[in-house]
């Protein structure tokens, strides 16, 4: 490698596999290699992707899209068809836990099997042991043969194994959420220090919040392809319409649709609700069109817009909603999230088990949502929506327009974390 802060370079990496209907057409195609009956499924198709030292990347995808492949493919576990992968660094992957584990050995001789599987000496593991063994917190269970090992107790040993390696290159792939909450937590914590200490870390998971809170960059794949390479909030949510039925080809057509359709559409006093606020400029915006998000905002209980308010007062945020087709039962959201991109609080419709009817083309609806909204001071941003539930149980976004708004919560009592707490508490001396 050219830049020695570079620790993965990946350059046009394809990976393909055969496909058979038959199981004897396989066995067949072996024997006899000019019987050819497979078709070929490409997982990775010319992916190239960089990571510099310290770089936190988070990748994300739907099921089949590439992602466990290019893992399997960086830490060596497959081999690519065509391209090249080249690593600076000692890697400690977190992809399957307990892959170098003998079920007949004792979780104790495991801890050193495992360890010279990853190339430490028999000092190097020495000096790690205690610690392994802290962090596993299996008890007696250690000097027992790993296959008497519950699933929970195999995944904490393994977890301990393969995190305190001290490697130069993290490889994470769901599994921050093995064992009990308490083993969660210092599983994240770990995680943290691996940060702090300047670490590269690849982390893969179906949970965006993860993503927002660990990464510093993220990547989205589909059809082992990367369709997007950015920030960490762009990727979040870019992926969230991806998720919801979109494609990659969707998204970048409803970009450029939203960006022709800058329409404001009125109350009929001849209002813009939004026109009194903060609009956030930045707006992420997409949807099937059945209906629009046509306006929006916050108000107190007098009707008066606010764009900022006290986390102990009643506000009530309205979504006005147009529709291009009947539509039934849809359902009315709103979202609360902070300036990372994180949802804080939300509620829709449905939630609130509220049976709202069908709408022909051309009905405009309004909905309200009132509540207080006890989050730490701060600036948010609002979002609003309109989805539904198709006839096959899949939930369409028909009009979705995030980060509308940008809001600011103060207080008149201090806050400890992310929620208020307007307690009762009564001190007793016997």
């Amino acid at each position: 490698m050219d830049n020695s802060e570079t620790v993965i370079k990946i350059t046009n990496l394809v990976k393909e596999y055969k496909m058979f209907d038959r199981k004897k057409d396989r066995l067949l195609e072996t024997i006899l290699p000019r019987y050819q009956k497979h078709s070929t499924f490409r997982a990775l198709d010319n992916l190239n992707l960089e990571l510099k030292k310290g770089e936190v990347l988070g990748i994300l995808g739907k099921n089949g899209a590439g992602k466990s492949t290019l893992l399997k493919m960086i830490t060596g576990v497959a081999t690519p068809n065509s391209g090249t992968i080249e690593i600076n660094g000692k890697i400690s992957s977190l992809l399957e836990l307990g892959a170098a584990f003998n079920p007949d050995l004792t979780g104790y001789e495991n801890i050193y099997q495992h360890g010279q599987v990853m190339g430490l000496t028999t000092e190097e593991i020495k000096a790690k042991e205690q610690e392994i063994i802290e962090f596993a917190d299996i008890g007696d269970h250690l000097s027992q043969p790993v296959k008497t090992y519950s699933s929970g107790m195999f995944a904490r040993l393994a977890f301990a194994c393969a995190i305190n390696v001290d490697p130069d290159i993290l490889i994470v792939d769901e599994v921050l959420s093995v064992g009990d909450m308490a083993f969660q937590l210092k599983c994240f914590k770990k995680f943290e220090q691996f940060k702090e200490k300047g670490k590269t870390i690849i982390f893969v998971t179906h949970n965006v919040a993860d993503v927002l809170k660990n990464c510093n960059r993220a990547i989205i794949m589909e059809n082992g392809r990367k369709t997007f390479d950015g920030s960490v909030k762009d990727g979040v949510n870019r992926y969230k319409k991806i998720i919801v039925g979109l494609s990659e080809a969707d998204v970048e057509r409803e970009e450029k649709i939203q960006e022709q359709l800058k329409e404001d559409y009125v109350i009929e006093d001849g209002e813009v609700w939004k026109d009194k606020f903060n609009q956030n400029p930045n707006i992420i915006e997409y949807g099937n069109k059945d209906a629009d998000v046509i306006d929006y905002g916050i108000f107190d209980l007098e009707g008066n817009p606010i764009n900022v308010f006290d986390n102990a007062d009643t506000v009530v945020l309205k979504s006005k909603v147009k529709f291009n087709k009947t539509v039934k039962d849809p359902i009315f959201t709103m979202t609360v999230k902070d300036y990372n991109g994180n949802d804080i609080a939300g509620t829709n419709s449905q939630i609130e088990k509220i049976m709202t009817g069908e709408f022909k083309k051309g009905d405009v609806a309004i909905a309200e949502f009132k509540q207080k909204l006890p989050i730490a001071v701060g600036k948010y941003t609002l979002s609003f929506s309109c989805t539904r539930f198709n006839l096959n149980g899949e939930l369409e976004v028909l009009s979705r327009k995030y980060d509308a708004l940008l809001v600011e919560v103060i207080t008149t009592k201090n806050t400890v974390g992310t929620v208020r707490l307007d307690s009762e508490i009564t001190v007793r001396k016997i």
